[in-house]
């Protein structure tokens, strides 16, 4: 059996304090197994001063990682689960989810209240088409200003005030240890978190590597992301597409709640699914099929048609 693995990740704070976390937990459940982290830069990482939409998507933050694997460089790799493709490189797989982190989104503001209270006119900065078309749909009056880097870089811009509002993921914050006062968690029956959002994924090649690393797999969360990772396949969405889809698990059944959105939040369609864990991505998939007949495919095809 391995008994030293190679772990790939990016070199942000964010992605080396996640990849440590899976490192420890690894060696926790494997005696006698070593690892190292391998910090791989992606096109991602290189390029911060436009939006992700307009530059290829998320799956920036995974192309030379995947090639890194392939390679035969690295063993494995840890990514935050959203920013993973609808379809991974071939001959790779998602070996294991770990389990899974509070995946609501979070308003940091500089007073009280939280969004419901700030000014007409305020500016919120995300770097999420998704937050963006939902911050406009729950406050059509606020100015939404788009805010790339990481997390301590956004910090920075609302401390400073270049904005008076930044919305992200929760789970990032926690993972850094970063606690902030004027924090409001967003619903998610209303702010649907994104697809795999508070999840790492641990993806590897077939074989003795990913049997390895089903030792710190999460069965539940793993049967989460399952339907949410099928409701994307079915959608077809693109980088420039808000959607989401959340799915929860208790005992033996599963409910995913899902949204479509326009990007200035004028139209948000919603649905949701319930049923047995072991249909997940049938519900996935049924549900992309209802959102698309009710409007979801018309907001696809403006978008496409505009780029």
């Amino acid at each position: 059996m391995t008994r030293h693995l190679r772990i790939g990740t990016r070199g942000s704070a964010l992605a080396r304090a996640q990849a440590q976390w899976v490192q420890h937990r690894l060696t926790a459940a494997l005696p006698g197994l070593t690892a190292e982290l391998v910090i791989i830069r992606t096109t991602g990482d290189r390029i911060t001063d436009r939006p992700l939409s307009a530059v290829g998507g998320k799956g920036l933050f995974v192309k030379e990682i995947e090639e890194a694997l392939l390679a035969g460089e690295v063993d494995c790799a840890v990514h935050s689960l959203k920013d993973l493709p609808a379809e991974l490189a071939a001959g790779l797989m998602i070996a294991a989810v770990p389990e899974r982190e509070d995946p609501r989104d979070v308003a940091l503001t500089r007073q009280e209240g939280g969004l419901s209270t700030l000014p007409r006119g305020a500016q919120v900065g995300t770097s999420s088409l998704r937050r963006a078309a939902l911050v406009r749909a729950f406050r059509p009056d606020l100015q939404v200003i788009g805010l790339r880097g990481n997390v301590d870089t956004r910090l920075r811009k609302l401390d400073d005030g270049a904005v008076d509002a930044i919305v992200l993921a929760g789970a990032g914050l926690r993972r850094l240890g970063i606690v902030r006062p004027h924090a409001e968690l967003l619903a998610a029956e209303e702010f649907v978190p994104a697809i795999g959002q508070g999840a790492l994924a641990i993806e590897s090649p077939r074989g003795e590597i990913a049997e390895l690393l089903r030792a710190i797999d999460h069965r539940p969360s793993h049967e989460a992301i399952d339907a949410e990772r099928a409701f994307l396949v079915a959608v077809g969405g693109s980088c420039v597409t808000p959607l989401a889809a959340h799915a929860t698990v208790a005992g033996e059944t599963l409910t995913l709640r899902a949204l479509i959105a326009e990007p200035d939040g004028t139209r948000v369609i919603r649905g949701r699914r319930e049923g047995r864990t072991s249909e997940g991505a049938q519900l996935g998939t049924e549900l992309a099929q209802a959102l698309l007949a009710e409007g979801g495919a018309e907001i696809l095809r403006a978008l496409e048609a505009a780029l």
